[in-house]
C-alpha cells in the first residue's frame, strides 16, 4: 500500500452511555493518538467478543468469512482505513489469493472485526489520523496520564456526546 499511512491496534469498543452507540477505539503503535470511529452494535459486539476471547457457540459472519478465506486459500494481509468524507470512514481489506493481492472496499468495522480474527495489522491513513485522530491532554505536571485515566479521556469524551451524534462508520462532530 501506499506511504503516508500508520499502524494502529483496536484498543477497545465504548458504548456511549446516553445514546447507546459504539465506537471502536484505535491507537496509533508508537504515539500516543487515538481514532475513534463510530460502528453499529452487531459489528461491536463482535469485536468485543473477540477482543475478550469470548467464543460463541455458533460462527458470527466475520467467523464464517474467516473460515471461507483461510479453507479457500486466501488470507487477510492487513486493513487500512483509508479515508474519511463526509464524517464517514472508509477501509479497505487487502487480501493475497493465489499469489495475486486483491483490494476489497469494506466498512471499518467489517475489516476490523475481521482483522482482529485474522491477525491482520490494521493501518491508518496519516490524513485520517491528522483529521480524526484525539490525544489525551498532558496533566498538570506536562505529562501523559497512565492507562487507565489515559482512556478515561474516551469515556469522557464518549459520555460527552449527545444522542444525535452520527452513526456507522462516521466521526464525531469537531
Amino acid at each position: 500500500m501506499a506511504a503516508g499511512r500508520s499502524e494502529v491496534v483496536v484498543e477497545s469498543v465504548r458504548v456511549h452511555m446516553l445514546s447507546s452507540q459504539h465506537v471502536v477505539i484505535l491507537k496509533e503503535i508508537g504515539r500516543d493518538r487515538y481514532l475513534p470511529i463510530w460502528i453499529g452494535p452487531w459489528e461491536a459486539n463482535a469485536i468485543a467478543m473477540r477482543l475478550q476471547g469470548v467464543e460463541p457457540e455458533r460462527p458470527l459472519t466475520h467467523d464464517l468469512l474467516a473460515s471461507l478465506m483461510r479453507d479457500l486459500g486466501a488470507r487477510v494481509r492487513e486493513v487500512d482505513i483509508v479515508g474519511l468524507e463526509a464524517e464517514t470512514f472508509f477501509a479497505r481489506i487487502v487480501l493475497e489469493a493465489g499469489g495475486r493481492i486483491h483490494e476489497v472496499d469494506a466498512r471499518p468495522s467489517d475489516a476490523l472485526a475481521l482483522a482482529v480474527r485474522t491477525g491482520a495489522p490494521v493501518f491508518a491513513a496519516d490524513d485520517v489520523l491528522e483529521r480524526a485522530g484525539v490525544r489525551p491532554e498532558p496533566d498538570e505536571d506536562g505529562e501523559r496520564e497512565g492507562d487507565d485515566e489515559r482512556l478515561s479521556v474516551f469515556r469522557d469524551f464518549v459520555n460527552s456526546l449527545d444522542a444525535d451524534e452520527p452513526g456507522e462508520g462516521r466521526s464525531p462532530s469537531r
